[in-house]
């Protein structure tokens, strides 16, 4: 519930009867005031603890959803901590994740609870399961438009294709996402052409060529910006790895000093 949404109900109340539903939010915000001060005048209440009960766990560990097990009570003593950047990735680490809101079947806010059958719940954050799956990097969608013939003059009615579907077999997403596996990642075309073939949705590397090319005309004006820029800079840098040629060090042992050319 919003802060706006609260102090309106709070103003339209000093002059006329509030609504049931105004009714049911104000009580929603008065138990969860009422529920966060007495938390906070237990003496055990830490604010991460009251975090995890407003917000929910941020990850879908064991540990959060059975408890404690039994081998870690037995271990005892400290435990080794994880080097960081070693741990599971959160439910934020995920943006482009498609979001699914998931009402609950039978309990609302500010609805009585069906444990004690006394108290009052009221809205936390979202429990989050991530659920991963496999997919081409290239999708389609086949689309099968009715058609209707009539029998005696041989007119055809087809379908209109659903809004929003244009008349372009390849839309911008797919030589921007081509783009980005041959440039970005170094995967030639022939091997997303094996890779589209064995998902059931081909993609010939030469079309992948020409997708590209076609679309490099458009960025042109872009590229040749950066280029002119970075022709401004005065520093310029250098990465080279050296490697030794076990080859050439078997055949051509390297002298034990070296005088640079005069």
């Amino acid at each position: 519930m919003a802060l706006p949404e609260l102090i309106g109900i709070v103003d339209r109340a000093r002059t006329a009867p509030i609504d049931e539903a105004d009714h049911t939010t104000l009580r929603t915000a008065v138990d969860t005031l009422g529920f966060l001060t007495q938390e906070l005048s237990s003496k055990g209440t830490t604010i991460e603890r009251l975090r995890r009960m407003l917000f929910g766990a941020s990850t879908e560990k064991t540990s959060q959803v059975v408890g404690e097990t039994p081998g870690d009570a037995e271990a005892g003593g400290p435990q080794k901590a994880k080097p960081p950047g070693h741990g599971r990735n959160g439910a934020a680490a995920y943006p482009g994740a498609e979001k699914v809101k998931v009402p609950h079947g039978t309990l609302h806010g500010g609805g009585g609870c069906p444990g004690c059958q006394k108290g009052k719940i009221y809205p936390l954050g979202p429990a989050v399961l991530l659920r991963i799956r496999g997919m081409a990097p290239l999708g389609a969608t086949l689309y099968e438009l009715d058609r209707l013939r009539c029998n005696l003059c041989g007119e055809v009615y087809t379908a209109e294709a659903p809004a929003g579907v244009g008349d372009k077999k390849y839309d911008e997403t797919v030589p921007a996402m081509i783009g980005n596996f041959k440039y970005g990642v170094g995967m030639p075309f022939t091997r997303v052409e094996k890779l589209q073939k064995g998902l059931g949705i081909p993609l010939p590397a030469a079309t992948q060529w020409e997708l590209v090319d076609r679309a490099a005309g458009l960025i042109e004006p872009a590229h040749a910006e950066l280029v002119k820029q970075a022709a401004q800079g005065e520093v310029l840098h250098n990465d080279d790895t050296t490697a030794k040629i076990l080859e050439l060090m078997a055949t051509e042992p390297a002298p034990s000093s070296w005088t640079p050319p005069m």
